[in-house]
This record gives structure tokens, sequence and C-alpha cells, in this order.
């Protein structure tokens, strides 16, 4: 009776039943999901939000940083509203002549093109230190 007591526990934690969902939700969207939702903002001028679906802190940190190094970006930030939520909530104010929409599209042309310029180097890198193996 004891052991069969404990195992029904052990049973119920290890069960898939939990409240927290299952981790491919975390990144597979749905049919239909669009990844970038926009939402206007009315009360302050020249300012946007956007929900980025199915990312975390990861992504959010990036671009609110590429955001930021752009002159005409006046504010840029991210929240996650809820952990078991998978979406970020990213808030873009820029100056009147800049629409928060292009400034989103240049930070990720920004930060794909430093991604591959930094594969390029990986790889560049990683050439060296074979040929230089070969010559050992």
């Amino acid at each position: 009776y004891l052991f069969s007591k404990y195992v029904s526990r052990w049973q119920l934690l290890t069960s898939t039943k939990m409240n927290a969902p299952e981790a491919f939700e975390s990144f597979l969207s749905p049919p239909g999901e669009e990844k970038i939702q926009y939402i206007h903002e009315s009360k302050t001028p020249d300012s946007a939000t956007f929900r980025i679906n199915r990312e975390d802190h990861t992504i959010g940190n990036v671009l609110a940083l590429q955001l930021l190094k752009d002159p005409r970006v006046l504010f840029a930030g991210y929240k996650v509203p809820h952990p078991l939520e998978n979406y970020i909530l990213l808030r873009i104010r820029t100056t009147s002549d800049y629409a928060p929409e292009l400034a989103l599209k240049q930070a990720l042309a920004d930060c794909i093109t430093e991604v591959l310029k930094l594969s390029e180097r990986f790889e560049k890198e990683i050439k060296k230190k074979s040929h230089r193996d070969d010559h050992l």
C-alpha cells in the first residue's frame, strides 16, 4: 500500500497533464498565425507596439539594442507578458519623420547582415584552423 501511494504521486508529478505548454509550442506556429502583428499606439505619436509571436528574450533584446543604434529611434523596449505565453511585445517610438515600421524593418535587416558577417568570419577561421592542422 505504501509503495503504491508513492508511485501514484510520481506518476502525477511526471504526467504530461501539467500547467506548462508543450515545448514545441514555444517555436512552432499554428497554421494561419502571423509572426508579427502591428498594434498602433494612439496615445503617443510616432510609436507602435509589435507583437512578435513564438519569440522570447533572445530576439527581444537583440532587436531592442539594434533599434537603439538608430539615432531616429527615441525609444525601443520589449517585454514578455508572462513566462507561459510565447510572444513578446516590442515598443518603438521614433522621430516624426521616421515610421516605427520602417525602423523595425531596418533593424531586422541589420541583424541579418550582422549574423551573415559573423557566419562568414566563423567559416574563415574554421578553414584557417583546418589548414594549419593539415600542415602539422
